[in-house]
This record gives structure tokens, sequence and C-alpha cells, in this order.
């Protein structure tokens, strides 16, 4: 990159606008590889498995890349392997990235560097972030394996290698696949971006029910890669491979570019009995597939519950309604539906049931599309009534008995508060459903409040599913769907001697959906007494109740699984570990106190027990760097509200918890508007938000020995929705520095400044750096404005930028204090009265409103304030996205932490300081 400098002087002003050109330098080459169950949707989601910074392919070869599954009996064991040697005169880092499927646990890590094996040990979470920050603490460079994509996880590690040295990462993970329109699949990314001298996918499947069918397929298939994927199926085995000669690879017989760029995918089912399911005994440990063939299907009663408040505006609404539109057209006609819109109140369609005929579904379809979005989310009183539509249709018996009850919720934000927190709605809505209604919830985006709506689902026996803002919304929506339409039993119960077995997974189940299944797995009491292994499973079938008896089959080993090169070890203890640890988390979320303690323990031990990586564990990775040191790594599992905060907010390598700031204290307000005090020194951080009306203008920085005054005048949005809270933000600084005649003001337009009498004015179109007599100003075009005073302090302000027609909100600014240390003891304001630090203690944490944001005590200036544990985030590195700061919330706009009350800061002008 080159940085060239134009200069002009002007009413005694120096303005110097800096013009980038860049030129590349090296190349950047990359390999992807992904192994996953779901195909991704974007180009963006792409993973790199070996990731080259600015090195040519001639300094970084990669030698081997191999991709080798076994699927036994459904569960997956994956390990990928990739070889790289430095062709440099000099040492290269070389980073392995690989993204993975959510419902996959890590369970290995290694790397091998001049013969030498470096192994990743699984942690408790808290044991894995105390070697982390002793880490940080001594000097040695630091990070985390963690990101998310939209089904996918990211794992990834850098080293540095010497000159004419190489490296092989192996990489494990498991998981159980999932029967979906009924099918497993294996997607497997390849993206080499270059050759590779050897280059191989290898997948071995054995199913002892038999193998109906197996497909394999690569979307980047050309007729003549077409005849290199070889698959052999026999009975109950089948084996696929794709390798792919250097020579084949090529997209022309000159060039360099590969041909490997797609997806590649395996899918296949196994032969369905019409009894009670196939159960395999292995080893101590037993597992029961149930997916009988041949069920009718059960009508249902469904209630779809909208959100149309404020926030829906513009394409999320617009693809909801494409959806619904098409959801409906397709129910069948002995399915009973209701649609209820909600906001700031709900509305209903129609006050009863209809039938899905010809007639009622045009009549709804025309309904949806005449939806507007208004309002809040007022979600509570929406569902309650869809539940009590569902319970007054089975009272009048107007619908067939036997129907399935269910409601599908859809809404992009967090629900209204009052007057019931968000324990109380999901209490309140549990008790009314009292286990008859399954709810599943759509969370749409990143905004929704996604803790809160798996939390609600699972207490009401259904899940939920992030639907993605992006084009093809519509497409997840009716994908969704399409998982739950078509329920085939209900109330779907498995019973086993109790004198046989032990640690049973979950043995009842609210629903069978078509092209699905279940699968049950526990430990027997006795090996030698398997013969006497009685199975009844019970359920509500269409228009009668569904029972099956039957004995299981038992087998040795040998005979059931005779090629071992099909089988990994002791997979079926490991499946039974994997399903258990599932339904552990899932207990956690939803039980009382005492069955979540006792179910995240037992999750915890059964992670460390199996060397799983869950939402409990991390894997610690011990990288070398030279023989002084070594770096230390964590590999981390994701919960789906950690990758909606991800989204939402951007990604920092390091998780909030695991943050260890060296660097001095920052002050800052930005967003809404949100105050924040870090205090290094505690490891910790304040946050307090005030909330007034537009125009206000607030001292934020006043120091008599310094004579430097900071206001800021609050904008609010465009459009308010009447009865809903005004939000407010800053749009206005005032900003001066009386010993030096300073007067500077700037808005979301423009940038006004005088200095010992020079006047300018210049706009946020532009960068560019302009010298006065007294301060410095740093543009960086419509991002950042950095306000120097010589010889003193420094101020960032960021502009934040909103689409132009956005019908509510618009440009705001964020003003950060850099170098607060070189006030004098007298400032005070709303942020300066904490620039030399505040004392404060914080005791244990304890539930709050919020399950996900817990309260405590906190001890501070005399006071004994109730604040609760959330985040807000830095915007300085990254304007779009900011960095995650976690904080104490003091309600109330601070009343406690501040000295007097907000409204004591409130000054009459820009520049005033009364």
């Amino acid at each position: 990159m080159r940085l060239s400098r134009r200069c002009t002087m002007y009413a005694g002003w120096i303005f110097c606008v800096f013009v980038c050109v860049c030129f590349t330098s090296g190349s950047f080459e990359t390999l992807v590889i992904t192994k996953g169950t779901e195909q991704w949707d974007s180009e963006t989601s792409m993973t790199r498995l070996l990731k080259k910074r600015s090195v040519s392919s001639a300094e970084i070869e990669i030698q081997s890349v191999k991709v080798d599954c076994k699927v036994t009996s459904r569960f997956a064991h994956t390990v990928m392997t990739t070889k790289a040697l430095n062709k440099a005169n000099i040492s290269k880092e070389v980073s392995f990235e690989v993204e993975l499927p959510k419902t996959s646990f890590i369970t290995n890590f290694s790397m091998e560097i001049d013969g030498k094996t470096y192994t990743g040990v699984v942690k408790e979470k808290e044991k894995a972030k105390q070697q982390y920050e002793k880490a940080v603490s001594s000097g040695q460079t630091a990070g985390l394996v963690k990101a998310s994509g939209r089904k996918t996880e990211k794992f990834s590690v850098s080293v540095n290698i010497a000159a004419d040295s190489s490296v092989i990462f192996i990489l494990t993970h498991e998981e159980l696949l999932q029967r979906k329109f009924g099918k497993y699949e294996l997607m497997i990314r390849v993206k080499p971006k270059q050759l590779v001298q050897h280059f191989e996918i290898v997948a071995d499947i054995y199913e002892p029910q038999g193998i109906a069918f197996v497909d394999a397929y690569g979307t980047f298939m050309t007729n003549e890669l077409l005849p290199l994927v070889e698959k052999t199926v026999t009975d109950k085995k089948a084996h696929v491979s794709f390798s792919p000669t250097l020579d084949q690879q090529r997209k022309c017989s000159e060039c360099d570019g590969t041909l490997i760029d797609g997806d590649f995918f395996i899918k296949y089912d196994v032969n369905r009995p019409h009894d009670i399911g196939d159960i395999q005994i292995v080893n101590g440990y037993f597992v029961h597939f149930f997916a009988p063939a041949s069920l009718p299907r059960v009508p249902k009663m469904v209630v779809f519950v909208i959100d149309n408040s404020g926030s829906m505006v513009g394409n999320k609404m617009r693809q909801t309604k494409e959806a619904l539109v098409t959801i409906l057209g397709e129910l069948p006609e002995d399915d009973y539906f209701a649609i209820i819109v909600f906001s700031s109140t709900f509305v209903v369609w129609r006050p009863h049931l209809s039938k899905a005929t010809k007639e009622n579904v045009h009549a709804a379809q025309e309904y949806v599309k005449t939806i507007e979005v208004i309002g809040s989310t007022e979600l509570h009183d929406a569902v309650i009534h869809g539940v009590e539509m569902l319970y007054e249709e089975q009272r009048n018996g107007t619908a067939p008995k036997n129907m399935v009850l269910m409601i599908i919720l859809l809404t992009d934000g967090a629900p209204n508060t009052w007057p019931r927190g968000l324990p109380e709605i999901q209490e309140s809505i549990r008790n009314t459903i009292n286990g008859t209604i399954t709810l599943f919830s759509l969370a749409f985006g990143n905004d929704a409040d996604y803790g809160f709506l798996d939390t609600l689902s699972k207490q009401n026996n259904g899940i939920v599913r992030r639907i993605y803002e992006d084009s093809d919304a519509p497409l997840q929506l009716k994908g969704f769907y399409e998982e739950v339409s078509s329920p085939l039993l209900s109330e779907v119960n498995f019973h086993y001697p109790d004198n046989t077995v032990n640690s049973l997974t979950r043995s009842h189940f609210k629903q069978l959906f078509n092209g699905s299944e279940i699968m049950v797995a526990g430990r027997l009491n006795d090996l030698n007494d398997i013969n006497d292994f009685a199975i009844e499973v019970s359920a509500q079938g269409f228009e009668n109740n569904f029972e099956l008896k039957g004995q299981a089959n038992a087998q040795k080993w040998d005979t059931i699984f005779p090629d071992e090169e099909y089988i990994f070890g002791d997979f079926t203890e490991r499946l039974w570990a994997y399903l258990t640890i599932q339904g552990l988390l899932d207990k956690k979320d939803k039980g009382t106190p005492e069955e979540k303690g006792n179910a995240t323990a037992d999750a915890l031990s059964l992670s460390l027990k199996y060397n799983f990586v869950t939402p409990l564990t991390s894997m610690v990775v011990t990288k070398p760097v030279d023989v002084a040191k070594n770096d230390t790594f964590i590999a981390d599992k994701l919960t789906e509200e950690e990758r909606g905060k991800a989204g939402r907010y951007g990604y920092s390598a390091i998780p909030a918890s695991y943050s260890h700031k060296s660097y001095a204290p920052t002050y800052y307000v930005d967003g809404d508007p949100h105050f924040i005090i870090e205090l290094p020194d505690q490891n910790d951080a304040l946050c307090f938000n005030i909330d007034d009306k537009p125009g206000t203008i607030f001292n934020l920085v006043r120091d008599p020995l310094t004579g430097i005054v900071v206001n800021g005048q609050t904008i609010g949005d465009k459009k308010v929705i009447p009865g809903e809270k005004v939000n407010t933000y800053f749009g206005r600084f005032g900003i001066v520095h009386e010993k030096f005649g300073i007067r500077l003001m700037v808005s979301t337009k423009e940038i006004s400044v005088s200095d010992e009498g020079k006047q300018a004015k210049f706009f946020w179109t532009d960068t560019a750096t302009v010298k006065g007599p007294n301060m410095d100003l740093q543009v960086i075009k419509d991002r950042s404005l950095t306000v120097t005073l010589r010889n003193s302090v420094k101020f960032l302000i960021i502009l934040h930028k909103v689409w132009q027609k956005h019908p509510y909100h618009q440009d705001y600014l964020g003003f950060y204090t850099v170098d607060s240390h070189l006030f004098s003891s007298n400032v005070h304001g709303l942020l300066g009265q904490f620039y030399h630090g505040l004392e404060f203690e914080v005791g244990e944490p304890f539930p709050g409103k919020d399950p996900n944001k817990p309260d405590a005590i906190m001890f501070v200036k005399g006071r004994e304030l109730v604040v609760t544990r959330g985040w807000q985030r830095d915007f300085r590195q990254d304007v779009k996205n900011g960095e995650q700061v976690p904080c104490w919330f003091i309600h109330n706009n601070g009343t406690g932490l501040l000295d007097g009350v907000h409204s004591d800061y409130i000054v009459s002008g820009l520049f005033k300081t009364i």
C-alpha cells in the first residue's frame, strides 16, 4: 500500500487529504475443506482450512489433504488431516481453520512439527479460562479459537514453521446424523483454491439395518470428474471416495487453477422395519432407532403467531409474508389453522380456527398480504390467546380427535418485559400450555432473543430455529415448516424393563414427524441377561392409539459388525454419551434450579470423560513459539445465543469472560446512549443509560483547571411510534478549551472549529488531517474524528452511518476519551467524574429477571445497588459491529453511581457550563 498526501493552507489551518493507492504483494492462497450436515448458503461463509498470508505458493506447499469419515449406525467420526511444507528460507506462519457442523463435538486435535506432537486437552471451561488468563498475564500471545457461521462453528490455530520444515494438522470431531426428509446427509465443502498433490475424501458407512440407497455427488462436478467418484454399496456397507490426481484437478492442461470448488454430498437412508424399530446392543450399551414405515400423517391444528412490530420493517416482513402465503397454500385440507399478528397489541384474523379448505386458505393468504408493521413486541398475550383458541377448538369438538396441537411463533426481537419479566412470561405460557401443545419458535435475525425463545420452546416440547436475514429467508422459513408439518405419531413413549437398563436417554417424545427418526440409548445392567430384553412403544396415531411390543435381537459384536475397518472403537458407548449430553444440556435450560444444577454437573462430567468440547468445556491447545515459551489457545463450543450475538455485533477473538486488558482505562458514551466506564485495574466495567427527551444537552466533561469542557446534545429517531419509548442518541458535541479560545462543534453532518479566532468548516466526506495553532484534527471519511488538544488530551468521535431511507433511525455519534489521566483531579461531568478511578465491590451473582443476565449487589459510594450483568459495545476498532465489553449495568439513569442525578448535568447550550 502506498499513501500519498495533498496539503493546503486555508485561513491559518493546514488541510491534508490522504489518498490510498493499493498494490498487491505476493499472493493469498486458500484451501477450504469443511464437513457438515447441511449446505451453506453464501460464499462469505467459506471456510479456510489452510491459509497463507502474503505468501506465494512457491514458499508454502500444501502436500496433502485427507478427509476420512466413518459412519457407524448414524454416528459419524471424522478425521481431517492436512500436511504443509515451508519451502522458504525463513520461517512462515501457517493457519489451520476448519468449519464444523454445529451439532458436532470436537474430540481431538494435534499438530506434528519436526517430529514432535502437540495435542489439545479438554478441560472444564473455567479451568481453561484460568490457563488462558495466566498465559496473558505472563506476556505470552494468547488467543481464542472460536467463531461461527450459519450452520457451523470454526476451529482455527496458527503456527510459525521454520524454513524447510513441515506441519501436520489433525482434527477429529463426532456427530450423530439426524434424519431429515427421509435421509441422512454428509456435506463436505471443498475449496482448495490451488492444486494439491494428494487430495482425498473417503467415507465408510456401516448400517446393520441395511442400506436403502446412497447418493454421492459434487456441485463442482464436470463430466471428467464424475467418473472419479467411486461408490460401492452392499447390503449393509457403503464406501465412497473421491481422489483426483494433480492433473485431474486442473481447469485446463496448462492451468494452475483447480476444478475442485464447491460442495461434496453423501446422502443415504436405511431400510425401515414396520415393527418396534432396530435395537443394537454392543459392549453393554444399546441404541434403539425408531421410524416405522408407511404410517399415515396425523392432522394438526396450528396457530401461526407472527411478530409485526416496528423492527420487522422492510425485508423481514416482506419475506415473512411471502413464506407464510406459500405455507398456507400447502396446508392439507384436513388441518385447521389460525393467524395472530402482534405488536403493541395482538390482532386475530378470525376468532376461531378455520379448516384448510381452498376458500379459507385463499382468504388467509389475502389477509397476510395486508399485514403491516407497527408498535412494540407484546409476545405474551398473543401466545396465550393462541393457546386458548386451540383449547376452545378442542372443547367445542368441531375438529376430529387425536389432532396434533402446535403453535409456530415468529419474532425478530426481545419481548416487552413490562408488566412481566422474561421468566414470568415463560412460566405463564408454560402453565397455560400445561404440556398439551407444542410450541415452535423462529428467531428471525440476530436481534431476536434466542436464549429466551430456546427456553420457551424447550419448556413446551418444541425447538427454536434461527432464521438468518438473507435473500433465502423465505426458503428457510418454509424448510422449517416442512420438517414439522407432517406428524405421524404423538405422545411417543418407549418402555424398557426396569431391571434390565439404566442411564436411559430421553424416552418420551411429543411427536414423530414424517422423514425423521427417534433415537433412545442406554446401558444394560447385565450383559448375560440380554435375551430377555422386552420393548414397548406406545403413541397416538391417526384415528387410534398405536402400540407395539417386541423383543430385542441380541447378537454378538462380530455378528453385527463383521468388518472392523468400517467401525471405530466403542461407538455405541460414545453415541450414548453424545445423546445423554445433548439431553442434559436441554434439561439445564428448562428445569428447576436444582435440576439445572444437577444436569449441568452431569453434562460436564460426561464431556470430560469422553473428551467432548461442549458448551461446558474447552480444548486447550499449547503451540510452540520458541524454546523459551509456548502460546496457549482455547477451542470453545458456541451456544446458539452466542452465535446470534456474534452475528449481530461482530465477533472478537477473545470472549468477554476471558478478556484481560492491560491498556489505559477508556470512558465513552455511544449508542442510545450507553455510558461505559472501563476499569482495567479491577478487570471490569460499569455501564448505565441516560434517558431524556431529544434536544437535551448534557455536560460530559468539565475541568476548571485545564479549562476543557465537553457537552453533548441528544437527538431522537425520525419517527416515533405513539406510546413507545423514545430512543435518543448523541447527534452533536461541543468541545471548549477556554485557555486557548478553542471551540469545536461536531455534528453528524459537519465539523466546524475556531482556534485563536481562526475558523474553518469541513465535512465527513473526506479523509483529512487538519492542523491548527492549538489543536489537531484527523478525519477518516464517514468513520471517525480524532481530536488532539496540543500538549493535552485526545478524544475520539465515532460517526455511525444509517441508511438514509431508514423509516426510523438516523446517523448518530459516539464519544471516547483516550487519555483521561491528563485531566486534573477536579474534573467532573457525566463521564469526567470517573476519570480518576472508582472503588466498588460486587457481591455474588444471583438470578435476575432475565435468566441470561444475573443480578448482584454492588457496594459503591456508600450505597448498595442492585446491578445486572450485561454488555455493551466498543466501536473504536470496528465501527459497524463493535467489540463486546461486559459490564455491570446500573439502573435508573445511573442513580446511586452518579454524583447527584442525571438532570443535574443538563446545561443550556452546547458551549455552556450551566
